[in-house]
């Protein structure tokens, strides 16, 4: 089992990083990939969760240990799986989901894509009272990327379609976001704060 890695981040796409570390490069599924773009070709620190399976072995990447144990505990709840977690993690207001745990409110959590009311029922039974020492993190401020073809906003829906958001929700988002310019990883946390509301 990996606790976490450091080495030199070479590759950022719509669901993955990469990592380089003696030599290797670790393909690393993570909640928000453009959330790293200020490191690409830097060295850099992340905290690792292993999911091993029959037909594959798969790496899960964080920021810093509160995402780390967050994470933990929603795959811990029956119908929740890594990647259902990392779209979970990926709206960024942890506080605002452990108030929904704690509160009961299904309906904020089954926003969440592939969360039902059956598991977000579950996820409060599971969870309730038990994540209440992650909070929520302040967003990154980073200046925006110049882009005539606005790329970062392409690259931002590829990788919520890749979190499991729909097709008819991100035409929505994009069409909103038409005409502005910014970076992929504030595209994304913006649209996670629409579609959570």
């Amino acid at each position: 089992m990996y606790d976490y890695i450091k080495g030199q981040l070479t590759k950022i796409t719509a669901k993955y990083i990469v990592v380089e570390a003696g030599g290797l490069g670790y393909l690393i599924s993570v909640a928000n990939p453009y959330a790293y773009s200020g490191q690409l070709n830097q060295d850099l620190k992340v905290y690792l969760h292993q999911v091993i399976r029959e037909d594959a072995h798969s790496l899960y990447g964080f920021k810093d240990e509160d995402e780390k144990a967050l994470f933990l505990n929603l795959i811990s709840v029956s119908g929740i799986g890594p990647t259902s977690a990392l779209a979970i993690i990926a709206a960024d207001d942890n506080a605002g989901l452990v108030r929904a745990i704690d509160e009961k409110n299904i309906t904020y959590l089954t926003k969440f894509p592939k969360i039902g009311k059956k598991t977000a029922q579950q996820m409060v039974l599971d969870l309730e009272g038990k994540i209440t020492s992650v909070g929520s993190k302040e967003p990154s401020q980073q200046a925006p990327l110049a882009s005539s073809d606005n790329h970062a906003l392409d690259e931002a829906m590829e990788a919520m379609e890749a979190l499991g958001y729909k097709a008819k929700e991100l035409k929505k988002i994009k069409t909103f976001f038409e005409g502005t310019n910014d970076t992929a990883e504030n595209y994304i946390k913006q649209a996670l704060k629409m579609l959570m509301k």
